[in-house]
């Protein structure tokens, strides 16, 4: 059963069942003890990624031979997703790690680089970030001025980059870049700068909202000396990769907003039948029932878009405005749904130790990275 939404999701089969359960317990042992902690810290500690890796939870899509998982299939990435939402873990950065970087990794990676980078990819031993927003672009990537230079057998980046997931904790960053910037599209390429590397320096934990134990940050590229090596897939390719692989990031954003639209609307079903006003539970209000209906509406509309999009990723058959009708829709509905929870938990929602609180601050983010809903509703109309 999903939640409060009543209804069986048909898109897992036994063996994600399974994989869920570990999962479920692996937070509840190696990562709830520590959540504010991290929180507070405003970084998960490392050695839940070791720990992770161990058990099979990092690169479950990248070869066996290097200590991946072997199966290309986006439902395990799903299940790790919906799980760290429903136990309120906000930093831990695994999705980042998987459903966002790692295609680059897995798609693009030489045999060399394969050798170098996958093992620790899927032992937790080396965290990973892309490195795509700088300052004054958002998200308009063409406007990225980052530049590498090809000097030798080097590149010579400079440039900066901000809001970056993983910042602080990664050991491999994608970088995207100029390379040619005569080419304008064609004139940009992945380059993976790797942590120790001189002139590669990282900013403050940025203080944000939300996200509290995410690790963002802002970095900085100073004549930094990146073997050519390092050049992930061909050069001048990089805003072609981009465009291939930020559907399988929108649906990972959007996998989010539906578990937590179900994890908060079954606390709030919740909280509504024991508190009470005027003698009686809140929830037997007929104002209250109705809002509580609209929302199980909405749970249920995103709930059966995002499963079905799943299906069709897995497929390789969704496109870039499906993708992006997703992570408009479902990003937005996320943010009106605990926005309506919070005001039924009166005020007690404005208080952090409440959950409800948490998860406002938490969404808010959601219809921004990743495209920001105006970015998707363009993308959509430009193709209608």
């Amino acid at each position: 059963m999903a939640g409060a939404v009543k209804f069986k999701r048909t898109i897992f089969e036994p063996e994600h069942e399974l994989f869920r359960e570990s999962f479920k317990t692996f937070l509840e042992r190696h990562a709830e003890p520590y959540r504010e902690e991290w929180d507070e810290n405003k970084i998960v500690d490392r050695s839940l990624w070791v720990e992770a890796g161990k058990q099979g939870f990092l690169g479950t899509d990248m070869p066996e031979e290097f200590g991946g998982g072997g199966l290309v299939d986006f439902r395990y990435n799903a299940i790790i997703g919906e799980e760290i939402t429903k136990a309120r873990q906000s930093g831990i950065g695994f999705t980042l790690h998987n459903d966002v970087a790692g295609p680059y990794f897995r798609d693009l990676a030489n045999d060399e680089q394969k050798a170098r980078w996958f093992p620790g990819f899927c032992s937790g031993e080396l965290i990973s970030a892309i490195a795509m927003t700088e300052p004054g672009t958002g998200s308009d990537l063409q406007g990225i001025k980052t530049r590498a230079v090809k000097d030798g057998d080097h590149y010579i980046l400079n440039g900066s980059k901000t809001f970056i997931t993983n910042g602080i904790n990664a050991d491999l960053v994608i970088v995207v870049a100029q390379t040619d910037p005569e080419k304008g599209a064609l004139g940009f390429s992945l380059i993976v700068v790797e942590r120790g590397m001189e002139g590669f320096e990282r900013g403050r934990k940025l203080d944000k909202m939300g996200l509290d134990a995410q690790d963002t940050a802002e970095l900085s590229f100073t004549d930094v000396r990146v073997p050519a090596a390092n050049l992930l897939g061909d050069e001048g390719q990089g805003f072609i990769y981009l465009m291939q692989n930020l559907p399988q990031e929108r649906m990972s954003i959007a996998v989010v907003a539906a578990a937590a639209m179900e994890t908060m609307l079954e606390a709030t079903i919740q909280y509504t039948s024991e508190r009470k006003a005027f003698g009686k539970p809140i929830k037997s209000f007929q104002n209250s029932r109705f809002v509580l209906a609209e929302l199980a509406t909405d749970a249920t509309m995103i709930r059966i878009m995002v499963d079905e999009f799943i299906t069709l990723l897995n497929k390789k058959e969704l496109s870039v405005e499906q993708a992006a009708m997703a992570k408009w829709y479902s990003t937005e509905k996320q943010v009106h749904l605990i926005d309506r929870c919070l005001q039924l938990h009166g005020g007690y929602g404005f208080m952090r130790e409440y959950p409800v609180a948490r998860a406002y601050m938490d969404s808010r983010i959601q219809t921004i990275y990743g495209g920001t809903t105006e970015i998707m509703k363009e993308i959509i109309g430009r193709s209608l």
